[in-house]
């Protein structure tokens, strides 16, 4: 592990949104659908031929440039900065998930790593590879994988340090009791079937139900499934898409949110029938061309946010549009809500930080400092000063940032995003990809 102390260092927040850091070797990435797309570019600097620039993630978005700035007063600079770097060379970072002060991180090395104040505190193993999804709930950790399971784990009361797996969803017992009647097999693909209860594809995301307690997972397989953890059984499955579900988030008022690689961002309720759950597409938020990579929900005012491989992201309250968010060059591959901020991560290796207030969002920063793609992000309250929050930004350069963030705002910063701003979808092709 290595840690930046000094507030200032790294160049972690830059006034300029249309400077990204420095280039650097960023790794393979390995989660995307093949295209056409030819990333090359005879121009290019040094390194930026590399796999992961060639990547349909690395495309120009349709805006050549931010379409806010960020005020270029030093103090709202230190506003938002960076506390420290978590570095192990041992994967690029997939997934993140914090409470408490305790980190974990998911990455393609098959570890989840665990993070106590910054420092590596224990790791636990999985065999399946690619941890792609990590939430937590109460004194369980659940895991999704590249292989279609959800792992569960504990903390050994005997060792802090040590966790133990103490569950597979679905249950080897569950998938042989479902294989024997015919009636529990649905077709995943030409010629192919499979039971119901068990993901065919990767898993992309987690989300938990608060009221509930309901698990939702979404999959490369164009599925959501809904889950009881408390006894690890599949209630239901839903096809929810014509491509990959690369984000699923549940919501208050029996609201769940899905995103696909077909563009679209769908609205569901959830309704009880008896002992098991039953959910209904509600309405269909978004369509377009450029696949939907990432979903964010602001509970508290039923603000919806989508990102998108085109480096917008758009925002719902109560099911309505209110508008876009313009601050990325490329692909919006994460997004976190948190009190009054919502925060998005891109693979132009940046991300913004912006306010909001009603409709109207304020671009509060542009934090640099990775070298890769900013995969996924989490947040956290501070617990010293009740107005910042403690963001956590995993990239695929094997690194995990830590940044103090504030919801203070300077008062000359320029609002966007309160529904003026149009954009022709037509005027350009993305390819869709499985994020």
């Amino acid at each position: 592990m290595s840690s930046d102390k000094n507030p200032m260092a790294g160049n972690m927040v830059h006034p300029d949104p249309n400077l990204s850091s420095s280039s650097g070797g960023g790794g393979d990435i390995e989660d995307y659908r093949n295209s056409s797309f030819n990333g090359y570019e005879h121009n290019r600097n040094s390194g930026e031929g590399s796999p992961m620039m060639m990547s349909p993630w690395n495309q120009p978005g349709p805006f050549g440039q931010a379409w806010s700035t960020p005020s270029k007063n030093s103090s709202e600079q230190l506003q938002n900065s960076l506390i420290g770097s978590l570095v192990r060379e041992e994967g690029h970072i997939y997934s993140l998930a914090a409470k408490d002060d305790v980190l974990y991180t998911g990455s393609d090395s098959k570890n989840i790593r665990v993070w106590k104040g910054m420092k590596d505190f224990s790791a636990f193993k999985s065999n399946s590879g690619l941890v792609k999804a990590i939430i937590i709930a109460d004194d369980k950790i659940f895991t999704g994988h590249q292989d279609g399971k959800i792992r569960v784990w504990k903390i050994s009361p005997k060792n802090p340090n040590v966790y133990k797996r103490s569950g597979t969803m679905p249950t080897f017992f569950d998938i042989f009791k479902a294989s024997i009647k015919p009636g529990n097999y649905v077709e995943v693909r030409r010629k192919r079937s499979a039971v119901w209860i068990k993901h065919t594809d990767a898993i992309s995301c987690l989300s938990m139900d608060k009221e509930t307690g309901i698990l939702y997972s979404a999959s490369w397989d164009k599925t959501f499934k809904v889950w009881r953890p408390e006894n690890s059984k599949c209630v239901e499955s839903v096809k929810a898409h014509d491509d990959a579900v690369n984000s699923v988030v549940a919501s208050t008022g029996a609201m769940v949110y899905t995103g696909s690689a077909d563009g679209k961002v769908k609205a569901w309720r959830r309704e009880q029938k008896g002992k098991s759950w039953k959910h209904t597409p509600v309405k269909t938020l978004l369509t377009q061309e450029s696949a939907v990579t990432a979903l964010a929900v602001s509970d508290a005012d039923r603000v919806v946010y989508s990102g998108s491989s085109d480096g917008v992201v758009n925002f719902w309250e109560a099911e309505r549009h209110g508008g876009v968010l313009k601050g990325h060059k490329l692909a919006v591959l994460c997004l976190a809500a948190a009190g009054r901020l919502v925060m998005s991560g891109s693979a132009d290796k940046t991300m913004c930080v912006w306010r909001r207030e009603g409709l109207q969002h304020t671009c509060l920063s542009v934090l640099t400092g990775h070298t890769g793609p900013v995969k996924c992000l989490a947040v956290e309250r501070d617990r010293e000063r009740e107005e910042k929050w403690v963001v956590y930004s995993g990239s695929l350069d094997k690194s995990v940032k830590v940044w103090s963030v504030s919801e203070v705002a300077a008062a000359d910063m320029r609002r966007v995003g309160s529904g003026g701003d149009q954009f022709d979808w037509e005027s350009t092709s993305i390819p869709s990809a499985k994020y």
